[in-house]
């Protein structure tokens, strides 16, 4: 998610104030995850974004970078959290495509270089939607070097507080076919009538086959997570307090909202799939991953009576 919440829009084509600066701590952890000899992803063009933006220029882009290492909450595990995520989701989008999709929507796209890292099937288009600072600051930076997307890639520079599904109309994408759309790391940020805005828009726009990959948290009080190790090193370490951000009140079931339009839905926690992998986070006391879940979803047949 990178729409600045805050509405701080400072140094880097917009990409240094508030929600923005998360895009960057996830281009950080890419990059970290890159280089690790087990590396559970690869984003060649992560630590590129995070030299290029003033406000991430010193952050460590290697755990080798790291004076604590893996021990460091932030770069650490918090890091391997998100190299995580990116592998589950990229194996997610990729199974989508080549099972026959060819139409992907990355909703608060941020600094995503999935179209220029994945192996995408012929006639693919990934549709970016995201605010116009954030895709300017990327194109800066791909364009830098000679970068070339591996499918058809329309960035759409729009809010998601504005009229998004106008957009994508205009951008041509076509609600009649099978759509793959991802939500990474968005709705924690979303006041609980826009989560289900989206959501509802969403359903409205996908035929039957499409798929659907989001990020929530367990209805709880995050407040409990305050003297969280992730939460406090992320703020101390480089300035974000990430509570501040999260929307506080109460989330719809967004699964459950799904599944009752004609979707199956699977939910998993991150920890599940660090256990098949073998690489990863693992519950830890005062864990502020352990109310984060994974949504996946398959659009079976129009909204059921």
């Amino acid at each position: 998610m990178t729409a600045d919440v805050s509405q701080r829009n400072t140094g880097a084509e917009g990409v240094d104030g508030g929600v923005g600066v998360t895009a960057l701590l996830v281009a950080a952890a890419r990059a970290i995850e890159t280089h690790r000899h087990d590396s559970l992803a690869q984003d060649a063009y992560a630590e590129h974004f995070v030299r290029t933006a003033p406000a991430s220029a010193d952050w460590p882009v290697r755990i080798q970078q790291v004076p604590d290492g893996d021990a460091d909450p932030l770069w650490g595990r918090f890091a391997r959290y998100f190299g995580l995520r990116t592998r589950i989701f990229d194996d997610f989008l990729l199974q989508a495509v080549r099972a026959g999709a060819r139409q992907v929507v990355l909703l608060g796209a941020g600094l995503d270089s999935r179209a220029y890292r994945l192996d995408w099937p012929a006639g693919c288009v990934i549709f970016e939607i995201d605010r116009d600072a954030v895709l300017s600051f990327k194109h800066q930076v791909v364009d830098a070097l000679a970068a070339t997307p591996k499918a058809t890639r329309v960035p759409i520079p729009i809010d998601l507080r504005g009229d998004w599904v106008a957009a994508l109309a205009e951008a041509d994408f076509d609600p009649a076919v099978p759509t793959v759309w991802l939500a990474e790391g968005l709705l924690f940020y979303l006041p609980a009538a826009a989560e289900t805005q989206l959501i509802n828009a969403i359903d409205r726009l996908s035929a039957p086959g499409s798929v659907l990959a989001f990020e929530v948290k367990l209805d709880k009080d995050l407040m409990e997570y305050r003297d969280s190790p992730l939460y406090t090193a992320t703020k101390r370490q480089i300035g974000i307090d990430l509570l501040d951000l999260f929307a506080k009140e109460a989330r719809p079931d967004s699964a459950g909202h799904l599944a009752q339009r004609g979707w199956s839905t699977k939910v998993e926690t991150p920890f599940d799939f660090t256990r098949r992998l073998g690489r990863g986070p693992l519950p830890e006391p005062n864990d502020a991953l352990a109310g984060n879940r994974w949504v996946f979803a398959h659009k079976t047949s129009e909204r059921q009576s």
